[in-house]
C-alpha cells in the first residue's frame, strides 16, 4: 500500500534475471498465459495491516489484498503464492521479476515510471495519531506545521508512501523511521516517539485499540491522497494490464472490496482485544 525508492533502471544482470523468471512470457505469448503456464501466482507481500497481515506463527497471510491475490490466482486458475517482502525492497523485487504483483502498492508518479498499476482498490491518505496526554504535542494540531517542532519525534515505516511523505514536508521534527508497523506503534506507546505517521485507516486500528489515550487526525492540506493498487511488471501490455484492471474494477464496483476491508478491520480488532 505503500512508497519505497525508486530505483535506477537495473543493470543488465537484473534483467536477464527477470527474462529467466518461472512467469517469463515467451515470444507473443501474454504475461498471464505465462503465469498459467507455471501454475502460480507469485504475490509480492510486505505487511500493513488492515491491507497485509501475516501470522508469525503459520506464516499464514491476511488482509483485503492477500485476499485479492489469492481471487486473482482463481481467476487464472492458478495457485497463490506469497513471497515475504519489506516496502524498502517492494518495487524492486517486481522489477526484478520476483514476483508478479506486488501488494497494496500506492499510485505515485515515481513509481509509474519504474512499474505499472492497476486501476485502484481504494482512496489513500495519511493520518497522525498521538497521545492526547502527551505535553509535547501541541494541542488541537490541524497541520502538518503545527507538530512539525523541535524536540517532536514522528515514528514511521521505512520507504513506505507515508515516509516519502512526512520526510518532504518535516524541517524541524526528528523522523524515527522503522522496517515495521509493530515497530512504529511500539515506539508510540513506549513514548519513544510522540506521533505515528500512517495510513488513515491503519491509524483508525490504532486508535480504536488504544481508546483512552490516542488520537488521530487527518493533516489540512493533505500529506498524501493515493490510489492504492496492484503494481504489476513495467513489461507487461496494456492487455495484460487490463485484465487485472477487470478483475479489480468489478469488485469494487460490487462492494465486495468494501466488505473484504471491513472484514480484515474485524481481525484486526479482535486480535487487539
Amino acid at each position: 500500500m505503500f512508497m519505497t525508492k525508486i530505483l535506477k533502471p537495473l543493470a543488465a544482470a537484473a534483467v536477464v534475471a527477470a527474462a529467466m523468471a518461472g512467469t517469463a512470457q515467451a515470444e507473443g505469448q501474454g504475461y498471464w498465459q505465462g503465469v498459467q503456464a507455471a501454475g502460480v501466482l507469485r504475490c509480492g507481500a510486505a505487511v500493513a495491516p488492515p491491507y497485509v497481515m501475516r501470522d508469525p506463527a503459520t506464516g499464514e497471510y491476511s488482509g483485503f489484498f492477500a485476499e485479492l491475490c489469492r481471487e486473482l490466482a482463481t481467476t487464472l486458475e492458478v495457485k497463490p503464492e506469497f513471497v515475504d517482502t519489506t516496502w524498502d525492497n517492494i518495487v524492486a523485487g517486481l522489477q526484478a521479476g520476483k514476483w508478479d504483483v506486488s501488494l497494496a502498492l500506492n499510485r505515485t508518479p515515481a513509481r509509474g515510471m519504474a512499474v505499472n498499476f492497476s486501476v485502484p482498490a481504494m482512496e489513500y491518505q495519511i493520518s497522525l495519531a498521538y497521545n492526547k496526554d502527551n505535553a509535547k504535542v501541541p494541542a488541537n494540531p490541524v497541520s502538518v506545521a503545527d507538530i512539525d517542532v523541535e524536540g517532536l519525534t514522528l515514528a514511521v515505516m521505512s520507504g513506505t508512501a507515508q515516509d516519502k511523505a512526512i520526510s518532504s514536508a518535516i524541517k524541524k521534527a526528528t523522523i524515527l523511521r522503522l522496517p515495521t508497523n509493530d515497530e512504529t506503534r511500539l515506539a508510540v506507546v513506549s513514548k519513544r516517539a510522540d506521533i505515528l505517521v500512517d495510513a488513515s485507516d491503519t491509524n483508525l486500528l490504532f486508535t480504536q485499540s488504544n481508546p483512552d489515550w490516542a488520537v488521530a487526525f487527518n493533516p489540512a492540506p493533505a500529506l498524501a491522497k493515493q490510489g492504492v493498487a496492484f503494481g504489476l511488471p513495467a513489461s507487461l501490455s496494456a492487455q495484460d494490464v487490463e485484465v487485472v484492471n477487470i478483475f479489480l474494477e468489478e469488485r469494487v464496483a460490487t462492494g465486495h472490496v468494501e466488505e473484504l476491508i471491513r472484514q480484515s478491520v474485524d481481525k484486526v480488532l479482535a486480535a487487539g482485544q
